[in-house]
Order: C-alpha cells, then structure tokens, then sequence
C-alpha cells in the first residue's frame, strides 16, 4: 500500500485557498447549507452535511460561521433549495483533463463563466464525461507525517478499511471507496486527531507531466476557476516536479 504520491497539487491548491479565506468560508457555508437541506439538518444521519462541517473545521473556519450556515438551512431562505451540484469537464494546456464541481442556482451563468475560465487560459470545456473516465472518484484523508510512523498508520489504515496508503516524508495520504470514506475517516480521527485535508476528490488514473511555462498557465485557469463564487472543487491530472510547484504556488 505504497507508490508516488498523486496529491501534491491538491495540498498546494489548499495552501493558495487559504490565501483566499473569505471566499473559501462562503463557499464552505454554501455546502452545509445545501447539504443540511438536501436531508436531515443532523451531522449524525447526514452523511454529505458531517463531510462537509468537517472539511470546515478542517479549513478553520469559525464556529460561528458553521452555526450561521446552520440555521440558514433550518430558516428555510428562499432560494437555497435550488442550488444544484453539477460537474464541468474539459481539457487545459498540455492536455490537462479538469474537472469542475459547482454548487449554483443558475446554470446559464455558471455555464459561461466557467467556459470562460477555460477559453482565456488556453483551455477548452468539453462535454459531460469527456474526461472523467480518466479519474476515479474516492475519499481522500491525508495527515501530517508527525502525527505518527508509516508503520503505525499502515495499521491504522488497514484496520479502518481503507483502500490504499501512501507515505512520504511530509504526509500519510489515505485514500478509501466512496461509501467508505466517513467511517474510515472518522477511525482515523479518534486515533490521530483531525486530519489536514479530506474530501471526495476525483483521483487522476494517471498524470501527465507538463512544463513549466504550461503548468504556470494552468495554476492561471485554476485561480480562476476557484475564484468563480460558484465552483466548490477543481481537479486536474497534470504533475510537475514538487519544487517546481512550490515555487509556482508561491
């Protein structure tokens, strides 16, 4: 349950989003809003509302602000039932496959802002499933080194039902089946605390290895995807070296 990470760029997008705190937190706000609405206003019996209060507190957003969220969903606003998840796919520079994840309640707008950020940036939007047989769709948990031994996590990992562990000298990546991932995630948290990133997350079935010049303008359609206040989630399946990530992430 080892062999080369395929996260770097997801844990260097959650450093650049937490650069942009106040967006991140309403867009957070907007999942537990929707997910509370979407079923039971109760972590306990919702699973997708627990994942997402989670992923709050994993990106320290104030108590207060998921209890706003909260009783915004129990208040009944009008017009927050009608957000919708949909899914964009299309290809960037190098052909990158991306894939977008958005939460709106006008899919015309958010259809052209997102093609938009693709045609400005060198890209192209394709259609529905044009590039997600590329990935796989998983939970991912990852933890800091620190918190313990690849040995120790390897059988926390397997006692937990995960599906594969990857360790490197900074991060335990943990990755599970979809139906798995809450259980598995919450195992891990009673035994190591609360993780650095976890999420569903579409996995890349293989990279493609980019420049630099073209990995810089992908990060380019990147920042502006995230910054769309409807786009919750961007994914791609493009690797550069992890220095030059760093740098580019700067």
């Amino acid at each position: 349950m080892a062999g080369h990470s395929q996260f770097k760029n997801i844990m260097h997008r959650k450093g650049a989003q937490d650069k942009k705190r106040a967006k991140l937190f309403n867009k957070l706000a907007r999942e537990i809003t929707v997910a509370a609405r979407s079923g039971q206003p109760d972590p306990e019996t919702n699973s997708r509302l627990r994942n997402a209060m989670a992923t709050a507190r994993e990106s320290n957003m104030p108590n207060d602000r998921i209890k706003r969220a909260m009783e915004q969903a129990k208040s009944g606003v009008a017009g927050d039932s009608s957000y919708e998840d949909i899914r964009y796919e299309g290809y960037g520079l190098g052909g990158v496959a991306v894939i977008v994840e958005a939460l709106t309640n006008n899919r015309n707008r958010t259809a052209g802002d997102v093609r938009r950020a693709f045609t400005k940036n060198g890209g192209s939007l394709g259609e529905t499933n044009s590039v997600s047989f590329m990935f796989s769709k998983v939970g991912l948990i990852v933890y800091s080194a620190s918190v313990t031994d690849g040995d120790q996590m390897f059988d926390a990992v397997i006692e937990a039902g995960a599906e594969n562990l990857e360790t490197s000298e900074d991060t335990h990546e943990v990755t599970t089946k979809l139906s798995d991932f809450t259980a598995v995630r919450e195992a891990l948290e009673k035994k190591f605390g609360s993780p650095q990133v976890s999420g569903i997350i579409w996995k890349p079935v293989n990279t493609v290895a980019v420049t630099q010049k073209q990995a810089e303008g992908l990060i380019g359609m990147i920042d502006a995807l995230e910054d769309l206040d409807d786009v919750q989630n961007v994914f791609t399946n493009f690797e550069v070296d992890e220095a030059v990530m760093k740098q580019l992430m700067a």
